[in-house]
């Protein structure tokens, strides 16, 4: 087993090691079909073969070449490290910083077996959110950050560390790009070619940032989804007794079981492949699991009647789970599901992100490998298939929204039954979770703050939960009704997040927050450390799926009704001023959620180690981080954005926003194009 240090040391390159292929133990990622001319596969190679000496290339090619045509890709197996990958205290990181420290730790916490979905493969979660693109890129990265001092910046092209730059102390110890490809050109077919190349990357939200959790992070906002659906739907956050059905249990969408089961309602879950149904079970975060649907329905009726809590995973195909509930309830009129969803990774649609029920999992996995226009007839008639059933379901009384994950979007594509008439370009038959749920909550300032103990002490996790609760009680006290609830919401689930056993990988924390809030909970901390109430640093980041952080039109600003749905500059102008106000690290990515092409998005890491400047560097950084995005969404015509941005400016006097003027009377546009 390699150490750190060695880790740290470069590509180990005399002697090489050895090739020990793929572990035939742990998860893969489905073969890609990139689909190369001959010219491109040498183009391939080339590219990979220039991260080493041209001594090694006679040997390195072959099996290089054999990595590209198994696999569509060069992973650079042999590579692999040794070494346990996790997230280690940060003080074990051979560093001359503390930042490039954390860093370090992020990164191999999105690596740790525990967390990733296909970790040989680079893979964090969706099918394809990458943290590099190679191996090589991996040992190049280490090196460089273990070297860096406070006056370099780790420049990253889509994977490619591109080197260290002299720069300030103040600016970002890492600059990261992900997917930056020219937009005519940055279609689903483009990328599958320029990631074969080793030329660009999709690094999904926190996968290629260095940010992800562990399924925690997406618990918390399932968990508030699934609440605030019932309380718009079903009249009632009691949801005792109420079904919630839904599919994925990978590596964003596992979190749905745990979720359902802390909203307090039944969660069905379909899953077609075993291995992440064993692991959510293994977890504990799915309670039960079944292949039979006469027994799923038998269990759903049970739990109804029982009023309890519980998260049951049906292995098999979600369509197959929808036609068997109209089933039941065109034969006994009894509808078993009042809530619906969908998680699977249908950004990803034909590279194992949707299996189609007319195969099984193990078919579908050889066909869209050896006859890959078969394989997307099949998806398309499966989608048809699906939003029929729900179709039927949502006239009998079901509510269903989709889940952000492009669900509607490729259904649209696939000729089935969604669309919306006399909708507007970003709207379909039912709403996104944003338009109808959580897009209110993004417009109060409210989103997915999270914070990593870089110590792994269980300890100092447990004294920032008492701080962040202490932090939003106070807070709670001073704000509007409708603030409050969702400070309540966020109380409890802090209170509760230790009995949950949220934590997978990093000593980590997710919960929904303001701007106040996110200020002032990173400035606690930050004394917290200062005093040595808490052992180590804490790194502060969120998911990209924020109030400001992803321009995305089926998804974070699907409620934006102004026209700019499709525009980007907010997530932009975010990474630059989150760049310039104190982040540690800035990323900025094409795809993530909806898919390649249909988003734009960034997040950052921010490392609080109990100095001034750090404090400052936070509340600078994070007021402005949620302030852009409320300011776009007023401008857009929200309400609620335009009461929040008003409050904050009242509170903020060197904060000058542009406030929309609404037309009274629409008559006026109608004579005056009329005329």
């Amino acid at each position: 087993m390699s150490s750190l240090k060695e880790v740290c040391a470069g590509l180990p390159l005399d002697p090489l090691p050895p090739n020990r292929g793929r572990d035939p133990s742990i998860p893969h990622a489905p073969v890609r079909t990139p689909n190369l001319t001959p010219a491109e596969e040498r183009l391939a190679l080339r590219n990979a073969l220039r991260y080493f000496p041209p001594n090694l290339h006679a040997t390195l090619a072959t099996e290089f070449a054999q990595e590209l045509r198994q696999y569509g890709h060069i992973y650079m197996y042999r590579f692999y490290p040794t070494l346990r990958m996790r997230a280690y205290p940060i003080d074990q990181y051979p560093c001359r910083t503390r930042q490039a420290a954390s860093i370090m730790l992020m990164i191999m916490n999105n690596l740790d077996p525990a967390v990733a979905q296909f970790p040989q493969e680079l893979v964090t979660y969706g099918g394809n959110g990458q943290v590099f693109s190679n191996w090589a890129q991996f040992w190049l990265v280490f090196h460089y950050l273990s070297t860096m001092t406070e006056e370099q910046t780790l420049v990253m092209y889509s994977g490619h560390p591109l080197g260290l730059f002299p720069s300030l102390p103040s600016s970002p110890r890492c600059v990261i790009t992900n997917g930056m490809v020219i937009p005519n050109y940055s279609s689903r077919e483009e990328y599958e070619k320029m990631f074969a190349m080793g030329i660009t990357m999709y690094g999904q939200m926190t996968a290629g940032s260095y940010c992800y959790i562990g399924p925690q992070g997406i618990v918390h906002g399932t968990m508030l989804t699934v609440l605030n659906a019932g309380r718009r739907y079903l009249g009632s956050g009691d949801l005792r007794g109420r079904v919630f059905v839904t599919s994925g249990l990978g590596g964003m969408s596992g979190a749905q079981a745990k979720a359902a089961v802390i909203a307090g309602c039944v969660g069905v879950i379909a899953e077609v492949d075993e291995a992440p149904l064993k692991k959510r079970h293994e977890q504990g975060w799915l309670m039960e699991i079944t292949s039979d649907l006469s027994h799923c329905i038998q269990r759903i009726r049970e739990a109804r009647k029982a009023k309890m809590a519980l998260s049951l995973g049906y292995h098999g195909n979600i369509v197959d789970l929808w036609e068997c509930l109209y089933q039941e309830y065109k034969k006994t009129g009894e509808l078993l599901v009042d809530l619906g969803s969908d998680q699977t990774s249908l950004h990803n649609p034909f590279s194992g992100g949707y299996y189609p029920v007319q195969l099984a999992f193990r078919q579908a996995n050889q066909l869209m490998n050896t006859d890959p226009e078969r394989f997307k007839t099949l998806v398309h008639e499966s989608l048809r298939r699906q939003v029929a059933a729900i179709n039927k379901l949502s006239d009998a009384g079901m509510f269903f929204w989709d889940y952000g994950n492009a669900f509607l979007l490729e259904a649209q594509r696939a000729g089935a039954e969604v669309e919306k008439k006399g909708g507007g370009a970003t709207e379909f038959k039912y709403p996104s979770y944003v338009q109808h749920i959580m897009g209110d909550i993004f417009s109060l300032g409210f989103g997915p703050f999270r914070w990593v103990c870089t110590s792994g002490d269980p300890a100092d996790l447990a004294e920032t939960d008492a701080i962040a609760t202490a932090v939003l009680e106070e807070i709670s006290s001073t704000v509007t009704e409708q603030v409050r609830q969702q400070y309540n919401d966020n109380i409890c689930w802090i209170r509760e997040a230790g009995k949950h056993k949220m934590v997978v990988g990093s000593q980590a924390r997710i919960l929904y927050s303001d701007q106040r809030g996110r200020v002032s909970i990173a400035l606690a901390i930050n004394q917290a450390i200062a005093k040595g109430r808490v052992s180590a640093p804490v790194v502060i980041s969120r998911d990209h799926h924020d109030v400001s952080g992803t321009d995305s039109p089926f998804r974070e600003t699907s409620n934006v009704y102004d026209g700019s749905a499709f525009c980007a500059d907010m997530a932009v102008q975010n990474f630059v001023g989150d760049a310039f106000r104190g982040a540690t690290w800035v990323a900025l990515h094409n795809g993530g959620g909806v898919g390649w092409g249909e988003v734009i998005n960034g997040g950052f890491g921010l490392v609080l180690d109990g100095s001034e400047d750090a404090g400052q560097r936070a509340k600078l950084m994070l007021n402005w981080d949620v302030s852009n995005g409320v300011a776009r969404r007023c401008w857009s015509g929200n309400a609620n954005a335009y009461e929040t941005i008003q409050r904050t400016m009242e509170d903020q006097r060197q904060l000058r926003v542009t406030m929309p003027n609404s037309i009274q009377e629409d008559q006026i546009l109608d004579r005056a194009l009329q005329g």
